[in-house]
């Protein structure tokens, strides 16, 4: 090249000292003796001298630290030796300015030949890779961090790329799902999932990506995992993401909600127990008005039968229309004492809370068979009142009546010496779509120095009672995510607020 550009010989000697002098590489001529012949400009800034002269010594081990200086003698002296370059050209040492500063330099060797092709010296090109290794060294600190947070951190933690190919699996996750991190890494990790969320994974990963929406990003929620030997278990998710680049990982943080669930069912099948028990405790106090109540349409149906067959005795042709209607108002009241029966029965049942959409007014209506049983008799006046626009709650049955039947018992026994005993029950509709029910009375009131822990377990109104009822009411209504309160009535004795969730759409019930 030098040629074709007509350059003499000394004008390409020129040409080349310029040319060394401006290159970002340190490069430096050694001779035989292993000492420094000429180094280009880079070099002697490296150095901290302005020309070789400068430096106290010209043989390179003088600036060599010693755990390296034997390497570099082995590649100088193989280069010397005539041996392939590429076989000891690269090397690492560690070189230390007249300043004090190390440089990690990294070295090629290269022989220089005479016109007889005799090896005059060696030529070594170095490049400081300082950063490099501080950025490895970097590398290898937070990698070995992250190695430790994931060996170490509680909730199982796992991380995919955008291709939805596992990258990482905490030592928490290999516990929890039963896998090797080793037999994971770059599976998709809708190996973790069971049916549906295993064939729909990819495509909800694909349409962030399409669309930028984030529609789980930065939540938590409920789904189910699978181990792998097959159980599904529900876990509680939640996704982070990160971007390398142009690149995007998400994290996955997951909570175990087996023991959580298991502990969930147990206290419900012991709060359904209770609520049981309580009922049954109910019947039994109502036992006598209960009889009374069932007794009342039994003796009607005895008269109006017995008047039947007298009529048989006389002109049946004269009697046909007081025997028809006789026997018309039987059934009627043994439909009534088939009512209180069915109802009775349906309120002792032992079962699982099973919500479902409910006509309130029915449900109001149902609840009052029971729970003004003997009323009446005790001179109660009740009234009911029913907004149209409640229409339906989602709520069990026989749960939400057992609450009412509790509070209009509480009334009704509240109001045993007051001159005035009126009962009242309304519902109407409040804000954030929910219904409330009220239940008033003129009794004597809450006691001050109780009506904050009237809900409270083991805290009665009454001399004889155990406390429970309204610690049951209000764990009702809470399962059911609604409230319970309870203030004093302006004309005397106490009202009772319930509300619960309306319906989202209204059908008949089950």
């Amino acid at each position: 090249m030098l040629r074709a550009l007509g350059l003499d010989r000394l004008e390409r000697s020129a040409y080349l000292e310029a040319v060394l002098s401006t290159l970002p590489e340190y490069i430096v001529v050694i001779g035989p003796d292993m000492q420094m012949m000429d180094v280009n400009q880079a070099g002697l800034d490296l150095l901290g001298v302005k020309q070789l002269q400068d430096l106290p010594s010209t043989d390179p081990l003088a600036l060599i630290s010693e755990p390296y200086r034997a390497g570099f003698t082995k590649a100088f002296n193989a280069v010397m030796h005539g041996k392939d370059p590429s076989v000891e050209n690269s090397i690492q040492v560690e070189v230390r300015s007249l300043d004090g500063r190390l440089h990690l330099q990294e070295l090629r060797f290269a022989p220089m030949r005479t016109p007889e092709e005799e090896i005059s010296a060696v030529v070594i090109t170095a490049r400081d890779i300082s950063e490099l290794r501080n950025t490895l060294t970097a590398v290898e600190k937070s990698s070995a961090v992250l190695e430790s947070i994931l060996a170490t951190i509680p909730d199982p933690m796992v991380v995919v790329d955008e291709k939805c190919r596992i990258t990482s699996f905490s030592t928490a996750a290999e516990n929890l799902f039963g896998y090797k991190e080793s037999e994971v890494l770059g599976q998709n990790v809708n190996i973790l999932m069971p049916a549906p969320y295993h064939e729909k994974h990819d495509s909800f990963v694909e349409r962030y990506l399409r669309t930028g929406e984030k529609r789980i990003i930065g939540l938590s929620r409920t789904v189910e995992g699978k181990k792998r030997d097959g159980t599904v278990f529900p876990i509680r998710l939640a996704i982070g993401e990160a971007k390398a680049g142009d690149d995007h990982l998400f994290t996955g943080f997951i909570i175990d909600l087996t023991e959580a669930h298991e502990t969930e069912a147990e206290l419900q099948a012991l709060q359904t127990d209770l609520a049981h028990a309580s009922r049954l405790s109910a019947v039994g106090t109502l036992a006598s008005a209960l009889a009374h109540e069932i007794n009342q349409p039994l003796s009607a149906v005895t008269n109006y039968l017995s008047a039947a067959r007298d009529m048989l005795d006389s002109d049946l042709e004269d009697s046909k229309e007081q025997l028809y209607e006789a026997l018309q108002e039987s059934v009627s009241e043994c439909l009534r004492a088939g009512t209180i029966v069915r109802r009775l029965r349906e309120f002792v049942a032992k079962g699982e809370m099973k919500r479902e959409i409910l006509s309130i007014a029915q449900l109001v209506e149902d609840a009052t068979t029971l729970g003004l049983v003997g009323a009446y008799d005790k001179g109660v006046e009740c009234s009911i009142n029913c907004d149209p626009d409640t229409n339906h709650i989602l709520a069990d049955r026989v749960q939400i009546q057992q609450v009412m039947i509790n509070l209009m018992r509480n009334a009704i026994e509240a109001m045993v010496d007051s001159p005035v005993k009126h009962l009242n029950i309304s519902v109407h509709s409040i804000p954030d779509d929910m219904v409330e029910i009220s239940i008033s009375d003129t009794g004597n009131g809450i006691d001050p120095e109780i009506a904050g822990k009237i809900f409270d377990p083991f805290t009665s109104t009454k001399g004889t009672g155990m406390g429970l009822g309204l610690s049951i009411c209000r764990t009702i209504i809470e399962a059911h995510e609604g409230t319970i309160t309870a203030e004093p009535n302006p004309l005397g004795g106490t009202i009772f607020r319930i509300t619960l969730l309306k319906a989202k759409e209204e059908q008949p019930d089950a």
